[in-house]
């Protein structure tokens, strides 16, 4: 048990590691310990060059909090633009997770999955949370267009 624990607690600290906080701003006043926040982190599509996506979620502030044992609300938008030069760094899958974060102690999650309008040529980020007993159906979306003469490679 306390190896799976350990693996789950190091797997959720890797993930989060892949995003660069950006700012935040607090939203609840504490004495004693941390506020609650909201929090812009930015990533980079692992799988797309030239596309970053602009992640803000909640973050609860108090004493479980601090301790890392608070359960976040599922409050999360994504914003993705292009920030460069489109390359694809392979074949990509219509539908892929590409961002996952932990955001309480073990049983829930922030997950952004990038899926591809081939009719458009538009690469769609959709934003949500889950949790093991049921998920969360607030959500968020955002697109990037991908110019036409540079189809969007997919498997």
């Amino acid at each position: 048990m306390k190896t799976l624990f350990a693996s789950l607690l190091l797997s959720g600290l890797a993930l989060a590691a892949s995003a660069e906080t950006i700012g935040s701003v607090s939203t609840t006043f504490k004495l004693l310990s941390p506020n609650d926040k909201v929090v812009v982190d930015v990533f980079d599509d692992p799988a797309v060059d030239g596309v970053a996506c602009y992640l803000s979620h909640a973050k609860t502030g108090g004493y479980a909090g601090a301790l890392g044992i608070a359960e976040d609300t599922a409050d999360a938008a994504v914003a993705c633009r292009q920030v460069g030069p489109i390359r694809f760094k392979e074949k990509i899958d219509k539908q892929d997770e590409v961002f996952n974060a932990r955001s309480s102690f073990l049983f829930k999650h922030v997950r952004v999955v990038r899926m591809v309008d081939v009719k458009r040529n538009t690469l769609v980020y959709l934003v949500y949370s889950d949790k093991i007993i049921d998920g969360s159906p607030k959500n968020s979306v955002t697109a990037v267009a991908v110019p036409a003469e540079q189809p969007i490679p997919v498997k």
